[in-house]
């Protein structure tokens, strides 16, 4: 590893601010950094008297001072509780991503540059002072010909520039923290580093911002649980992007929201309804939930409703890990431990070696000391946190998508909580998730797939023939070589047995699929029955050809 020479003094500034905050003791079991306490004296002081802070909060506040990127990478830090402790979790999650704004005519002559045209002719008014500012973008006030309020927002000027360099700062402190840190191989600074870099990148697209914007207020068009401005693309670009100006109350403003006679607790049960809908219904989800980007509308007390904002962070999952997820937590409602060790290895997020009865023993160890407490008083999101712990100890493969549903939950969980102390999450989640996956995989919906996929299918019959030819040649012929080792060969042996069984009956599944396909190009003719009667029993063949674990 070879540290560039331009980023060493910067090196130097990060080293003397976290010298000053004493955070060499986190890393105390590391010899070498031991005689970095003899510096300490020659450092400048903190603002602030660290002796009686906690070592998380002498991490925020070193952050804070080494500027916006390093808020950006604590804050990403601040969700991996699998990786971080709870106590330093806590503090980075408070990390506030505010600075000094930057002049409102260089703003107004980013906007002119980007769209192409006066800002007069733009906007019917802008006002060159900041209602917010942050460290990728600052949001301005303006109004459009036709009377409409809008906001807009612009990237900061040499922002990309900024970024790019602070990154390769960032690379090279992940390294030495790779190389020297005692905990390394748990907390995975390289992969933080390239979590942050990839928010980044994202955030410094406000086109893409607004797509996102644009698509989750598609999946929520009605507006009477939640309200997504609306994206005024012919005033958006990839640093300029205008939105309808919105009205509302922090969520986190209780005060507020007693004094305008929101019905809290039927907020609280919305928030939680509209996770599970995003993530499991849509596949697309708010992944910066925090009370400053999720507000509350105060012009309908009786029948609330949220409004959403902010949309650089933005999740979604594989169709086959939402599939398991959902799984999990049915399993997990329903307290069925095994059936949740069971489905972390069918879904490939664990190693087919593991024993089943170990790690539902440890399931089990982790989740009964919840369940002696009141369903309102159990945190399905600490208790979700806890059960990824224990399952890393298992080899467990957490996907970057998981770990960003992990902090969106802890996120809305938070925020149900706080609108209502008394919310039962498992009551209000357990209907809600069955729900959605009832529709989700109900015969009807899997009829419209397969008549969506059907001419991908009749593309592909023709070359069917060929590939049963090559694949039951493999079969026959065998990809790897047989260990000598009984137990092996017997492995193997199921192994060939099970591709054999799994290849006759997708050829007979198939051929049902095909079947139907056909049928339903004369369902005006035959009517819809028989179409749907053959499609049913391809998928039930397909369904029991399907490999299982031993």
């Amino acid at each position: 590893m070879r540290t560039p020479l331009k980023v060493v003094p910067r090196v130097m500034r990060v080293a003397s601010v976290l010298l000053a905050y004493r955070l060499d003791e986190l890393v105390d079991a590391a010899h070498l950094f031991r005689p970095l306490k003899l510096v300490r004296p020659f450092v400048a002081k903190p603002r602030v008297d660290v002796a009686s802070l906690s070592r998380g909060a002498r991490l925020r506040l070193a952050l804070t001072d080494l500027g916006p990127i390093f808020v950006k990478a604590g804050q990403v830090l601040s969700t991996r509780r699998d990786l971080v402790p709870a106590d330093i979790a806590d503090e980075l999650a408070q990390l506030q991503d505010q600075v000094p704004p930057f002049p409102g005519a260089e703003a107004r002559a980013i906007v002119e540059q980007q769209l192409k045209a006066p800002i007069g002719t733009l906007y019917a008014s802008f006002d060159e002072t900041s209602l917010a500012s942050a460290s990728i973008a600052q949001v301005h006030a303006a109004t459009l010909h036709d009377g409409s309020a809008v906001v807009v927002k612009v990237l900061r000027p040499g922002i990309e520039q900024r970024i790019a360099r602070d990154i390769k700062l960032l690379h090279s402190l992940g390294e030495l923290a790779q190389r020297w840190h005692p905990n390394a191989d748990k907390i995975r600074p390289l992969d933080v580093v390239a979590e942050v870099e990839k928010m980044l990148e994202n955030e410094l697209d406000l086109q893409r911002e607004g797509a996102s914007a644009s698509l989750l207020r598609r999946n929520f068009e009605s507006g009477v649980d939640m309200y997504v401005p609306a994206v005024y693309w012919d005033h958006t670009a990839e640093r300029v992007l205008t939105l309808e100006r919105v009205y509302g109350v922090s969520c986190d403003d209780i005060a507020a929201l007693d004094a305008a006679g929101v019905d809290r607790k039927a907020l609280a049960v919305k928030g939680v309804r509209l996770f599970y809908e995003q993530v499991f219904r849509d596949n697309f989800f708010h992944a910066d939930a925090h009370p400053g980007n999720i507000w509350v509308d105060t012009a309908r007390p009786g029948e609330p409703r949220f409004i959403a904002l902010d949309f650089g962070i933005m999740g979604s999952l594989p169709e086959q890990d939402q599939y398991w997820l959902a799984q999990n937590f049915i399993a997990l409602f329903e307290r069925d431990y095994e059936r949740i060790a069971q489905l972390h290895v069918d879904a490939g997020w664990m190693p087919s070696t593991v024993r089943i009865d170990e790690l539902t023993a440890a399931v089990r160890t982790v989740c009964e000391p919840y369940f002696t407490r009141p369903l309102s008083q159990i945190s399905l999101a600490e208790l979700v946190v806890k059960l990824f712990q224990t399952a890393r100890r298992y080899e467990l493969t957490l996907q970057p998508q998981l770990i960003l549903l992990q902090k969106t939950l802890l996120n809305i969980e938070g925020v149900g909580r706080m609108l209502d102390p008394q919310i039962d999450i498992w009551a209000v989640a357990h209907p809600v998730l069955k729900r959605i996956l009832r529709e989700r995989y109900s015969p009807r919906r899997t009829l419209r797939e397969v008549r969506k996929r059907l001419p991908e299918w009749f593309h592909a019959a023709p070359q069917f023939p060929e590939l049963v030819r090559d694949a039951l040649r493999q079969v026959a012929k065998g990809e790897r070589q047989l260990s000598a080792d009984p137990r092996e060969l017997a492995q193997q042996r199921d192994e060939a047995q099970r591709s054999r069984r799994t290849l006759a009956f997708g050829l007979l599944g198939g051929s049902l699929l095909l079947s139907s396909a056909a049928l339903w190009t004369q369902s005006a003719e035959h009517g819809v029955w028989p179409a749907a009667i053959a499609a049913s029993l391809g998928l039930l063949v397909f369904a029991a050809g399907w490999p299982r674990r031993p």
